[in-house]
């Protein structure tokens, strides 16, 4: 029997780290038998292409890679990394949760799209990566839902305020904005869950919305 599947998904600086961390944990505590995975998974050379782009190897715009084959470079990032890495532990654990998967491709790739074009995009992504390359397809997504106005103030203090560690997509607070409108949209279309981590311009703390997690997965 396979895994509970959980995807955390949501943009740069949203928590998406920290909250995977903290349902592994408890998950684990409880006694569960559980696998977390991260996305891209820099510690392998299949991400080297994803490392170019989001480096600036290939332009130092997110425009400067087509949505379709930037899409490409994390596909191939994902199905080495199951076909490798965690394809028994779906197989066999209670729970496999992700911090990223598919769903950042929808959200970050999209926006280089009109929007008349992202219906075909979703079911092509979708397609590609589920059905073509055979990865598998999480039971439950949950989009942290963090303005960007609020989460470039904490990844500037995540980078002690060197605008310069920030990668293509963390730097251009445009194509940010652009990509939670693509989430928006998505989640609605594809039924994620939206999980809000703000009030106004102030985070929510990361108690707080690691409790609405397990409340939301019924734990």
């Amino acid at each position: 029997m396979a895994s509970k599947f959980i995807v955390i998904e949501g943009l740069d600086g949203s928590g998406k780290g920290t909250q995977s961390n903290i349902l592994f944990e408890t998950l684990k505590t409880r006694g569960y038998k559980v696998k977390k995975i991260t996305f891209p998974d820099y510690d392998s050379p299949t991400s080297s292409l994803v490392k170019m782009y989001l480096g600036g190897e290939l332009g130092d715009s997110p425009d400067a890679v087509n949505a379709y084959a930037a899409s490409a470079f994390y596909a191939v990032d994902r199905v080495a990394s199951f076909i490798k890495s965690w394809k028994k532990d779906y197989e066999e654990c209670d729970y496999l949760i992700a911090d990223r998967y598919v769903t950042s491709n929808i959200i970050y790739q999209m926006t280089k799209l009109s929007e008349d074009e992202y219906d075909e995009y979703i079911e092509w992504c979708e397609d590609f990566e589920y059905n073509r390359l055979g990865i598998p397809k999480p039971d439950t997504i949950i989009y942290l839902d963090m303005p960007p106005e609020v989460s470039q103030k904490l990844m500037s203090g995540r980078y002690n305020g060197d605008e310069s560690k920030k990668d293509i997509h963390e730097k251009n607070m445009d194509f940010l904005l652009s990509c939670r409108e693509s989430a928006l949209y998505a989640l609605k279309k594809l039924n994620w869950i939206h999980l809000s981590c703000a009030q106004g311009d102030t985070p929510k703390s990361r108690e707080s919305i690691s409790q609405q997690i397990l409340e939301i997965l019924g734990l």
